[in-house]
C-alpha cells in the first residue's frame, strides 16, 4: 500500500468534513486527484496509523453527506450512525485482540466467523464494509451525493489492492460485505425503527391539547412521535430516569413566576443577540445544525468533533473504532430517550408562549434559515442538549479526563454559508457540551430547563454506554 496516497485521500475526505461548499462534481474530481494539495492546516493533522486514516476517510465523508440528507435529521441520522459504526467495529474484530464482538451482546445479531480467512486485509475489508453500510443507512441522498460513496470506495480499493493476491482481495471484500450485510439484517429486525425511518410524521398521531402544551404549526405534522419504540443498545426509555417538567416548572403568566422568567430570558436573549450580532448569536448559529443543505445534523456534529479528536490524539485504529462505536450507540439511545420524554410531557416551544404573553411579533433566530420558526416536535428536553451530554460523557470516559483543550473547527473552511461557523475553543468536554445545550436559548427555540434536563439525560445515557464491556480486560 502506498501510505502517502492513502493519507492524501484521507485529507481529501477531511476537506469534505470541514464542509467546503463545493459541488458534487467538484468533490468527485477531488477524490479522483490524489495529488490535490490540501490546506496546510489539514495536511499537518496527520495520524500515524494507516487503518485510522482509512476509518477517518469514511467517517469524514459521512459527515459531508450528512449535510445533504433529506428528511433524516435528527433521529434517523442517529440510528444510521449506530449501525454504520457497528459495521466498522465488527469488521475489525478479528484484528482487535483485546476487544470482544457484540454478537453475544445483542439478540438476533450473528456473524458467520467461517467467512473470515487468514489472508483478509483489514483496510480493504473496512473499505467494503463502510461503503455498503453508509450507502444503505443514509437512506435519503440525491444520486449525485450518493455517487461519492462509490467514488471513494473505488479510489481506496485500487490503492489498497496493490500488491495483494486475487484470493486476498476476494476474501477481504467478502468479509467486509458479509459483516455489513449481517448488520443490515440485524437492523431490519427492529421493525419499529424500519417503519419510522420511512414514516417519520405519522398522520395517526394526535397531540394532547391544553394550556402550555405543544402543537404542530400550520401545514406541519409531528416529527418522530413514536421514536420511543426504536431499538436501543445500552439503555431504554424505561431504564432511563425522567424528571417531570411540572415538578420543576409550572405554567404561569405571572411575571414573578419561574416559568415566565425562563420564557422572558429566551425572549431577551434572542432579541438582543439578533440586534447586537454579538457572541450569543455566534454561539446560537455555531451550534444550530438544524438546516438540511446548509449545516450538518445535531448528532452528526459530534462525529465531526470525534474525527477531530481522533486526529488531535493520534489514535490507533482500535481506539478510533471503539470511540466511534460508543458515540454511535450514545446518540442513538439519546434520541430514543429524549423523544420519549418529549412526547410524554408535550411541552410548548418558548416562541408560542412569548407570542401569546410577551411579544406577538417575536421570531426565533432560527427562522431565517428554515420554513417556520421551530423544529416540529415538543420542547422538553432539548435534543441538542441530550446529544451534547451523551457525546461529552463518552468523550470524558474514553479519554479518561474532562480537561482536554479542544477547538471545534467543523465549519472553519466552509464557503458560501450564511451563519457564523467561526471555530470556538474549549477547555473541557463538559464546557463544550454546556455551551451547545444553552445555545438553544439565544437561538430562541428552548428554555433553560430544556437544556438542563437534556444534559442530565445525555450524561445518564453516556453512563450506560460507557458500562458496555467491549474490552476483554474490562470487567465493569
Amino acid at each position: 500500500m502506498k501510505n502517502t496516497t492513502l493519507k492524501s485521500i484521507f485529507y481529501l475526505a477531511i476537506s469534505a468534513l470541514i464542509l467546503n461548499a463545493c459541488s458534487v462534481d467538484d468533490l468527485i474530481e477531488e477524490l479522483d486527484d490524489n495529488t490535490t494539495n490540501i490546506a496546510d492546516s489539514i495536511a499537518e493533522s496527520e495520524v500515524s496509523d494507516d487503518t485510522t486514516s482509512l476509518i477517518l476517510a469514511w467517517s469524514s465523508l459521512w459527515v459531508y453527506l450528512d449535510q445533504y440528507t433529506v428528511n433524516m435529521r435528527p433521529n434517523t441520522v442517529t440510528r444510521s450512525l449506530a449501525y454504520i459504526h457497528l459495521t466498522g467495529y465488527e469488521t475489525a474484530i478479528p484484528f482487535m485482540d483485546n476487544y470482544t464482538s457484540n454478537t453475544n451482546r445483542f439478540n438476533n445479531f450473528n456473524i458467520n466467523e467461517d467467512v473470515y480467512e487468514n489472508n483478509v486485509n483489514l483496510e480493504l475489508a473496512l473499505n467494503t464494509a463502510y461503503a455498503l453500510a453508509i450507502d444503505h443507512f443514509m437512506i435519503n441522498l440525491d444520486a449525485g451525493y450518493r455517487q461519492t460513496i462509490s467514488e471513494l470506495q473505488d479510489e481506496l480499493e485500487e490503492e489498497l489492492s496493490e500488491g495483494l493476491s486475487d484470493d486476498a482481495i476476494e476474501n477481504s471484500e467478502r468479509w467486509g460485505s458479509h459483516v455489513a450485510q449481517r448488520v443490515i439484517d440485524y437492523s431490519e429486525t427492529d421493525n419499529d425503527g424500519e417503519e419510522q425511518i420511512v414514516n417519520q410524521t405519522p398522520n395517526d398521531y394526535d397531540a394532547p391539547v391544553g394550556i402550555g402544551l405543544w402543537a404542530a404549526g400550520d401545514n406541519e405534522n409531528a416529527w418522530f412521535p413514536y421514536w420511543r419504540e426504536v431499538r436501543t443498545f445500552a439503555i431504554s426509555p424505561e431504564q432511563s430516569s425522567s424528571i417531570d417538567f411540572e415538578s420543576v416548572l409550572e405554567y404561569s403568566t405571572n411575571q414573578n413566576s419561574d416559568y415566565y422568567s425562563q420564557m422572558n430570558d429566551v425572549y431577551e436573549a434572542t432579541v438582543n443577540a439578533a440586534n447586537n450580532n454579538d457572541e450569543d448569536l455566534w454561539i446560537a448559529e455555531f451550534w444550530a445544525d438544524d438546516v438540511e443543505g446548509l449545516m450538518i445534523s445535531p448528532p452528526g456534529r459530534h462525529f465531526s468533533i470525534a474525527n477531530q479528536l481522533i486526529v488531535q490524539n493520534d489514535l490507533e485504529f482500535e481506539g478510533a473504532l471503539e470511540l466511534l462505536l460508543k458515540l454511535g450507540f450514545a446518540v442513538n439511545d439519546a434520541a430514543v430517550s429524549a423523544w420519549d420524554d418529549k412526547y410524554t410531557y408535550n411541552i410548548q416551544r418558548p416562541s408560542t408562549y412569548i407570542r401569546q404573553v410577551i411579544d406577538a411579533d417575536f421570531t426565533t433566530n432560527l427562522s431565517r434559515f428554515i420554513d417556520g420558526i421551530n423544529p416540529a416536535f415538543p420542547s422538553y428536553p432539548s435534543g441538542h442538549a441530550t446529544f451534547a451530554g451523551a457525546a461529552a460523557g463518552v468523550f470524558i470516559d474514553f479519554f479518561e479526563t474532562d480537561n482536554i483543550s479542544f477547538t471545534d473547527d467543523t465549519y472553519t473552511n466552509a464557503t458560501g454559508i450564511t451563519f457564523n461557523g467561526t471555530a470556538r475553543s474549549f477547555n473541557s468536554f463538559s464546557e463544550m457540551a454546556t455551551e451547545n445545550a444553552y445555545s438553544r436559548v439565544p437561538l430562541g427555540v428552548h428554555i433553560e430547563q430544556d437544556a438542563i434536563e437534556g444534559l442530565r439525560l445525555g450524561y445518564e445515557v453516556a453512563d450506560a454506554i460507557n458500562s458496555l464491556n467491549l474490552q476483554r480486560n474490562n470487567f465493569n
